[in-house]
């Protein structure tokens, strides 16, 4: 049973847990509805209950989340429910940044504002699923508001969500994909061409990186080492694995261990001879 300190719209009242000081954003169609101060409620599975004893980097999470209009919540607790739906088992702290996220975006886009995500097309093919899910904010915000949002907008939006199911800040999953963008910049420069976003070598290609950089930065290493081989069969993308994992090792602040090189090679070849085809 919760005690209701505060209705924010018929889907969402902060409540107080019984026999406890501990606040809640409790939300759930019709939960906030003909709801008073110090009314009893009961919640049911149907609900979703978000602890507000925590802060985030915005402050209090209470202060948030009556800070926010309590429609982009709803918005955003939506989303959250069809990434439980296609991951099962996701974190729902996520909610609030999230919500607070939508909300700026779409005062961007009424004020013609432009966020510029020049790892879109990356974040579209590390995180595929998280981005399918992202783009249901593009219909809840048609429907709702009348707003559209721009690819580059739902590319963040796959971050928070990616954030929910990998228990990893967003701020982390950005560092992950401007890493993989960096290390496809040194292939193109390497190569001489422009690679095809579209073509499956460069959906591999960027598969591969994101791993081999989450191996490097969680001290895993690949048992198998194919160096020798692969320098045999394809000099030229072995040579240019091994500067990229050399710089790539340097931006990451860790060194790229040596059997990654031959791995990587392999993707670089494969890239390679589809541009050439």
């Amino acid at each position: 049973m919760y005690r209701v300190e505060k209705v924010l719209n018929h889907n969402a009242l902060i409540g107080i847990l019984d026999n406890t000081t501990q606040e809640y954003l409790i939300m759930g169609k019709g939960i906030g509805f003909g709801k008073h101060v110090s009314e009893t409620i009961e919640v049911s599975e149907e609900h979703k209950v978000y602890s507000l004893k925590e802060s985030t980097e915005r402050g209090g999470k209470k202060e948030l989340a009556t800070s926010i209009d309590p429609v982009y919540l709803e918005i955003a607790n939506e989303i959250l429910d069809r990434a439980e739906a296609a991951f099962k088992t996701i974190d729902r702290d996520v909610m609030l940044p999230l919500a607070d996220h939508i909300e700026f975006a779409v005062k961007r886009s009424k004020n013609n504002e432009q966020l510029r995500n020049p790892l879109t097309d990356d974040i579209r093919v590390l995180f595929h699923a998280e981005y399918k899910v992202a783009e249901n904010a593009k219909g809840l915000l048609k429907e709702r508001l009348d707003v559209e949002l721009t690819d580059d907008e739902i590319g963040y939006i796959a971050l928070h969500i990616h954030s929910s199911i990998m228990d990893q800040a967003v701020s982390s999953a950005m560092q992950m994909a401007e890493a993989v963008r960096e290390c496809v910049t040194m292939v193109e420069k390497e190569t001489g061409k422009k690679i095809d976003t579209t073509s499956l070598s460069y959906n591999r290609l960027l598969n591969h990186i994101r791993y081999m950089i989450a191996r490097t930065m969680n001290g895993e290493v690949i048992k198998l080492d194919m160096n020798d081989y692969i320098n045999a069969s394809a000099a030229n993308s072995f040579k240019m694995s091994q500067k990229i994992c050399k710089e790539l090792g340097k931006s990451l602040g860790k060194e790229i261990h040596q059997a990654e090189i031959g791995y990587l090679a392999m993707h670089i070849e494969r890239v390679a001879l589809d541009e050439m085809n």
